[in-house]
Parts: C-alpha cells; sequence; structure tokens
C-alpha cells in the first residue's frame, strides 16, 4: 500500500509511520518540522520504503510534486497544543484552515481516500458525562485565543465533510483524545511529559488551575492502531470518531500518580491559569469521550490503562533525558 502521512514526523505521525513501515507498506511524509522532529523518524529514516519531504502543506507546490497513486492520506499536520496556540494563533489558524485545504484539494483531485484527525477540542467547553460524535459544540468568546483552536478543526472537519458530499471524496474524521507516550513533548502545553519531567528532576509537579479538571488519556499505540482500524474499514467513510481512553482522572490525582510512579520528591504546586496562559484563558472541566461508536464500527478498544501509559513514557523520557545528559 501506498501511503502518504501529514505531520509524518510529530509524535502520532512519527508512531503511525513506524506501524505502517512495519507492514512492508511505503510511506511519504511531508512535515516542516515546526512542531515535528526529525529524531522521531530517527530508527526508520534509512528505510528505503519512507520517502520523507520536509515541507509545508501550506505549499500547494509540494503537492504537484508528488506520486499520484496514494492509497491513502493520513492528515495529521496541523499546529497542536494550548500553549503553541496561544503563542501563535495567526500561524495555526493558517495551517489548520489553509493547510487542510491544500490536501483536500490534492485528494480530491487524485480521487485519494483521506483520514483527518481532528481533536476533542471541537467540543469546546460542552459538560457532559461523556462526549458523542453528535454532541452540540460550547465555544466561549472569539476574543479569547484558545477557541479558535477549536474552531480551525471543526472547520476542517466542514471541508473535509463538503468534500465527501460534494465530490464524493472517501473521508473518515477522528477526534482524538489526549493521545500521549513515548516522543511527546511538554513544551506546548502536553501535561504528561511537562509532569514526567518535573517529577525527575525533584522540581515542583506544576497543576493549572484547581486540578478538579478531568480528562481521559489515551496511549499512542492504541491511537495509531485505531487510525488503522478505520482507514481499513469501507463502513467509516464518511463518519467522525472519537478515539479515547476510558480511565478518566482528574489533572490533581494524575500528578499525584506521576510523582508515586517515578518515586520523585517532587511537590504538587497549583498554579492559576492566568499565570500559566495570560488573563481570559478558559478551560473545560470534563472532557472524556464516549468511544461506543468506534467499538462498534470497528471492535476497537483501548488496550493500555493510565498504569502502563505512564510507566511507558516514563522509561522513555529516562532515556532521553540520560542521552541528553551524556552531552552536556
Amino acid at each position: 500500500m501506498q501511503v502518504l502521512i501529514t505531520g509524518g514526523a510529530g509524535f502520532i505521525g512519527s508512531h503511525l509511520v513506524d506501524s505502517l513501515l512495519a507492514d512492508g507498506h511505503s510511506v511519504t511524509v511531508i512535515d516542516d518540522l515546526s512542531t515535528g522532529r526529525l529524531e522521531n523518524l530517527a530508527g526508520c529514516i534509512d528505510n528505503p520504503c519512507l520517502n520523507f519531504i520536509e515541507d509545508s502543506i501550506l505549499n500547494k507546490d509540494v503537492f504537484k510534486s508528488l506520486p499520484t497513486n496514494f492509497d491513502i492520506i493520513f492528515h495529521l499536520a496541523a499546529a497542536v497544543g494550548v500553549k503553541y496556540i496561544l503563542d501563535n494563533p495567526l500561524a495555526s489558524i493558517r495551517t489548520n484552515v489553509h493547510g487542510s485545504e491544500n490536501v483536500f484539494s490534492y485528494a480530491h483531485e487524485h480521487k485519494i481516500k483521506i483520514l483527518l484527525t481532528s481533536t476533542s477540542e471541537v467540543y469546546g467547553k460542552l459538560e457532559r458525562e461523556m462526549l458523542s460524535e453528535d454532541d452540540d459544540r460550547v465555544l466561549g468568546s472569539t476574543s479569547i485565543s484558545r477557541w479558535s483552536y477549536s474552531c480551525a478543526k471543526a472547520l476542517d472537519e466542514f471541508i473535509a465533510f463538503a468534500y465527501f458530499r460534494t465530490y464524493e471524496v472517501p473521508v473518515i474524521i477522528t477526534r482524538l483524545f489526549n493521545t500521549c507516550g513515548p516522543r511527546q513533548v511538554g513544551r506546548y502545553g502536553m501535561v504528561i511529559p511537562r509532569f514526567i519531567r518535573q517529577a525527575l528532576r525533584d522540581e515542583p509537579i506544576t497543576v493549572y488551575g484547581d486540578g478538579n479538571q478531568i480528562r481521559s488519556f489515551t496511549y499512542v499505540g492504541d491511537t495509531v492502531r485505531a487510525l488503522r482500524l478505520l482507514a481499513d474499514n469501507e463502513n467509516c467513510v464518511g463518519e467522525v470518531f472519537n478515539i479515547g481512553g476510558n480511565e478518566p482522572v482528574s489533572i490533581a490525582d494524575l500528578a499525584a500518580q506521576v510523582k508515586q510512579q517515578t518515586k520523585s520528591l517532587s511537590e504538587i504546586k497549583f498554579v492559576s491559569y492566568e499565570s500559566a496562559y495570560g488573563k481570559s484563558f478558559e478551560d473545560m472541566k470534563k472532557r472524556v469521550p464516549n468511544i461506543a461508536k468506534i467499538k462498534q464500527f470497528t471492535g476497537f478498544e483501548p488496550r493500555f490503562g493510565l498504569n502502563q501509559i505512564l510507566d511507558n513514557t516514563i522509561m522513555h523520557i529516562k532515556e532521553e533525558m540520560n542521552v541528553s545528559a551524556k552531552f552536556e
């Protein structure tokens, strides 16, 4: 199978690349390395079945040079992370909207199936026990930059449905809920790698807000497996699917669990949202997926619980920190 992955040097994208190459598929990656890292592909960069292109999906010319025989496009390229979105609001919107339009236009021109990775952020601050694919969206004021990401990714979904309904481009939309694991970095606001690095250094583990906000975390291996199950199932075309874990936890309890599993001496310190992100920041109290639909269509269920997610990520970050220390 011939596969194109946008954002393939990113955290999730690189794991998807590994999985596809391991099964003998040929993979082309487009990534501008703005948030992705070439080291994420270090284990496969010399694989003759991998073609890596360092470029942006905003560059229409890059698509002109691509082959036209891809069986599927996994569209993962996006501006990601709360902190990155707040620090780069205009660039984020351009990438997530104009870039996606370029990808969908290419898919339409060459009649290629496309799987879009959207986000649980599209639900906004809707308060439900679990969030389902057909739920309404509840957003804050346009003056709050946080919601621009939600709106941009929702527009991606509208673009996908428009191409599906207008041109019959086979599209599948996925909404990811807090994917985590090895290779994820904390500098863009991702909470688990940030907590683990703080804990391993015996620094204060900084919890933003009161820590009572509830999240559900998904191991990257589970996310990749879900993406591939959906891509291989023709019944999933034209549908939206949540991909997430089934073990909700408060952020305060997550910090305590990280401290315990790292055997850290860190204190857990609560920091106001204003101190962390500036004024007028909003967050959602609870964000937990209903994954009944993806289970119905593909049989998918998460295999990794929070303990194992943290153990695997702690081990990986320890190795990274040890390597860094050798070069200091």
